[in-house]
């Protein structure tokens, strides 16, 4: 998988993820990622900017490494991570777009969202664009690819947690639902929402009231409204 970005790239050496090439600009004045991946065992080719524009898409930024495939975790593994705290996992329900689910994760780490749960099929998987758009942020979320949403929300039910869904005919205003505890909250795609039956799981339903001449938010604006807003309803 390639990768792109000053961000993106310098995450991922940060965090020591196994790094295959990295292609730098000669024209790049970042000594701080230059140095830090000579440190690495990768392969480093320098090469002109303009070069780097024929070969690889996008706005790359002088900067493209070549990396394993993200892993995800598994659920069991974010069950046992989140054990002994009131964790907040925020559930994709159908999500297709890689730039909201980079734009979600990137909120997810700026208000301490412990795991992002996504589908694995019909939804996006994490990808180059994902972490171009997380700007690093993909590096730090635990994401977890599960074959059966319904499933793993019974799954979490057992564990204590309370289902909360972000829709737009929700019953409860968001800024008075209580989010204390143990929740997943549940954002579903951008067309058509949260799923019959997923809802159907939802323990509370809440709405963000809007008052202009278009009745949906993008579904990364959403969640990083609740994610603060759950913030501010624990104190923080």
């Amino acid at each position: 998988m390639l990768i792109y970005g000053k961000n993106t790239v310098t995450e991922v050496l940060k965090n020591k993820k196994e790094v295959k090439k990295i292609y730098l600009s000669t024209e790049l004045n970042d000594n701080n990622l230059i140095q830090m991946a000579k440190k690495t065992h990768a392969e480093i080719t320098f090469m002109p900017r303009a070069k780097m524009n024929q070969l690889f898409n996008g706005n790359h930024q002088g900067v493209v490494a070549e990396i394993v495939e993200y892993e995800y975790k598994t659920l069991n593994e974010v069950i046992k991570k989140c054990e002994n705290k009131n964790a907040v996992i925020a559930m994709l329900d159908g999500l297709e777009d890689p730039h909201n689910l980079g734009a979600i994760l990137r909120s997810a780490d700026a208000t301490g969202v412990d795991a992002i749960i996504i589908p694995k099929n019909r939804s996006v998987s994490l990808n180059s664009t994902v972490a171009k758009v997380s700007t690093g942020a993909i590096e730090h979320v635990d994401t977890v690819q599960v074959t059966n949403l319904v499933m793993t929300l019974k799954e979490l039910k057992k564990q204590g947690y309370w289902v909360i869904g972000l829709e737009l005919d929700g019953s409860v205003d968001y800024r008075k639902q209580d989010y204390t505890g143990k929740i997943v909250v549940v954002i579903g795609s951008e067309g058509k929402g949260i799923s019959r039956l997923v809802k159907e799981e939802c323990d509370f339903c809440v709405n963000i009231p809007m008052y202009g001449h278009v009745n949906s938010l993008n579904a990364s604006v959403s969640a990083a409204i609740l994610f603060y807003e759950i913030l501010r309803n624990r104190g923080k």
